[in-house]
C-alpha cells in the first residue's frame, strides 16, 4: 500500500508562527518570545484535559436583498452589487455566512453565493473571465493578448479564444497557425494582409462590428489603423495557445542563415539585422492611406470575393426581436469561414435570449457589453446558474439547454459562435408550442390558458421588465 504524507505550515504577517506550543524548547534556539516551529505531539488527537473554548456565535448584520426571501425555486436574479455583506440565503435554504470572503466575488456573482434552488449536481464549469486571464504584454507598449482555453477551462474542447489590443500602427506578427482564426473587431480598425496556397493575395481595411477568417497554415498579419484596435479571436482548437504560433521572426531565426541566402537569392548579409527575439506584437510605420499602395499581386492575382477573407459584418442591419436584435453571420453568406457560425445577440434589459440549444455544436460565447446570467442544465439532473460580465467567456456542450438573461440596466451584448456549417439551434418555446396539445398536457400538466399563450414561431430573444435594484 503507498503511503502518502501531509505536511502544512502556518505562517503570520510578522513571524512564523505554530498553531501552538508545548514541546520543550533549547535555551539555545528558542524562548517564550521566539516560540519553535513546531507543536508537540501531545496535541495529536482527544486529551482528557483539553478545554475546548466556547465563543458567541458571531454577530453577523447583514439586510436581505430584495427576492431573497421569495421562494428558492422561484430563482429570480438577486442583484447583491450594492450589498454590503451578501448572504447566502435563498427562501429557507442556506445561512449566514461569518467569512473568510472575498466580498468583491459574491457581489458579482450571486447565483454561485445564493443558487437558485432549482440548480442541481455538477455542471461542467462554463464560465472564464478574461480578466483572470495571464497578460500577455507587447513590446514598447504596442498592445497585450490574453486567452482562454482548456487550461483555464477543460470542458472547453472544441473552441479558444483570444482578446487582443494593437496601438496605432502596432501590428500582430507575420505569422500562421495550426488551427483555423475566425475574428470579429471589437473597437476601431485594422488593415488584415494574407497570400494562400495558390499565390493569391488579400488586403482589407476592417472596423468595429466586422469579421475576418484565415484557415490553418494561411500566414497573415494585422495592422492597427490610426485609432488603433481591439478585437476577439476563436479557434477551432479547444487547447489552442497564442504562444504556440509560427511567427515570422522565429522562423527567420531558427533556418541556418546559409539556408535563407539560398532560399531567397539573397547574400548572407542581408540578414545581419534580423531581430534576435520573436516580436509578436510591436510598434511599426503607420499604414498608407491608399489600401491599393500595400495591394502587393502575383501572377495568381487577388483572392477572388466568393473566398474572400473577411466579411463586413458592421454592415449587416440587425433582426429586430421583441427583447432586442441578433446577427448572424455563417458560411451562408461568409463562405470561406466553412464550419464557423456566429451571431451577435443584443438583449434589453429584462429580457432574454429564450432557453435553447446547439444540436450540431458546442456553443462559445462572449460577453461584449453589459451583465447577465445563464442557467446550462446537462442530463439527467444537473443544473448550475452562472453570472457573466462583458469580458467573460462561456461555454456550452452541444444539446446542453441554457438562457441568457439580461440582469443589468443596460444592454446585454454577446458573441455565440458554433463550430457548424450553418446557425441554427432547438428553442424550448417553439418545441412545446408545435407539439400536439394533449402531449403537453399529459406530460407538463400545463393549462390550455397557458399553453394559448405559448408562441410556435422561435422568439430568439424575449422581452421582460426590467430588474429593480435592490436597494
Amino acid at each position: 500500500m503507498k503511503t502518502i504524507s501531509f505536511t502544512f505550515a502556518l505562517y503570520s504577517v510578522s513571524a512564523l508562527l505554530p498553531i501552538a506550543e508545548t514541546a520543550p524548547t533549547s535555551k539555545k534556539d528558542s524562548s517564550p518570545a521566539n516560540p519553535s516551529l513546531r507543536g508537540s505531539s501531545e496535541l495529536v488527537g482527544y486529551s482528557p484535559t483539553e478545554v475546548v473554548a466556547n465563543s458567541p456565535k458571531p454577530d453577523i448584520k447583514y439586510k436581505l436583498s430584495q427576492g431573497q426571501k421569495e421562494n428558492a425555486n422561484v430563482g429570480a436574479y438577486l442583484d447583491f452589487e450594492n450589498v454590503a455583506n451578501p448572504q447566502p440565503i435563498r427562501g429557507s435554504r442556506g445561512s449566514d455566512d461569518p467569512g473568510p470572503r472575498n466580498y468583491y466575488y459574491d457581489r458579482i456573482n450571486s447565483d454561485k453565493l445564493a443558487p437558485p434552488g432549482t440548480d442541481h449536481g455538477s455542471t461542467i464549469n462554463a464560465q472564464w473571465p478574461m480578466g483572470l486571464s495571464h497578460n500577455r504584454l507587447g513590446l514598447d507598449n504596442a498592445g497585450w493578448a490574453r486567452q482562454e482555453n482548456t487550461v483555464v477551462m477543460p470542458d472547453a474542447t472544441d473552441m479558444a479564444g483570444v482578446d487582443m489590443r494593437l496601438e496605432p500602427a502596432a501590428y500582430r506578427e507575420l505569422h500562421w497557425h495550426v488551427a483555423a482564426e475566425w475574428s470579429l473587431v471589437l473597437n476601431g480598425s485594422c488593415r488584415v494582409q494574407a497570400i494562400n496556397e495558390d499565390g493569391e493575395t488579400f488586403v482589407d481595411d476592417l472596423q468595429a462590428g466586422d469579421v475576418w477568417f484565415f484557415p490553418p497554415g494561411i500566414p497573415h498579419s494585422i495592422q492597427a489603423l490610426d485609432d488603433g484596435v481591439e478585437f476577439l479571436l476563436v479557434f477551432d482548437q479547444g487547447d489552442f495557445n497564442e504562444d504556440n504560433t509560427f511567427l515570422a521572426s522565429e522562423v527567420f531565426m531558427h533556418n541556418p542563415r546559409e539556408v535563407l541566402a539560398k532560399d531567397l537569392g539573397v547574400p548572407m548579409t542581408a540578414f545581419d539585422d534580423i531581430p534576435t527575439e520573436e516580436l509578436y506584437i510591436f510598434n511599426g510605420t503607420p499604414a498608407p492611406e491608399h489600401i491599393e499602395d500595400q495591394n502587393v499581386t502575383t501572377s495568381a492575382g487577388v483572392v477572388p470575393r466568393s473566398r474572400s477573407y473577411s466579411y463586413h459584418f458592421s454592415q449587416q442591419p440587425a433582426h429586430e426581436v421583441a427583447g432586442g436584435s441578433v446577427k448572424i453571420v455563417d458560411p451562408l453568406t461568409f463562405p470561406i469561414a466553412s464550419n464557423f457560425s456566429a451571431a451577435v445577440v443584443t438583449v434589453h434589459p429584462g429580457g432574454m435570449r429564450e432557453i435553447h440549444w446547439h444540436p450540431s455544436s458546442d456553443e462559445w460565447t462572449f460577453f461584449i457589453g453589459g451583465q447577465g446570467r445563464a442557467t446550462l442544465f446537462t442530463p439527467p439532473d444537473a443544473a448550475t446558474t452562472f453570472d457573466y460580465r462583458a469580458g467573460d467567456v462561456a461555454y456550452f456542450p452541444k444539446s446542453n439547454s441554457h438562457y441568457i438573461e439580461n440582469t443589468g440596466s443596460e444592454d446585454l451584448i454577446f458573441l455565440e459562435v458554433l463550430q457548424a456549417p450553418k446557425f441554427t439551434d432547438m428553442a424550448l418555446g417553439q418545441w412545446i408550442a408545435s407539439t400536439p396539445r394533449q402531449i403537453v398536457k399529459d406530460t407538463l400538466h400545463l393549462s390550455d390558458n397557458t399553453l394559448d399563450q405559448l408562441k410556435t414561431e422561435k422568439q430568439y430573444v424575449v422581452a421582460g421588465e426590467p430588474k429593480a435594484s435592490a436597494n
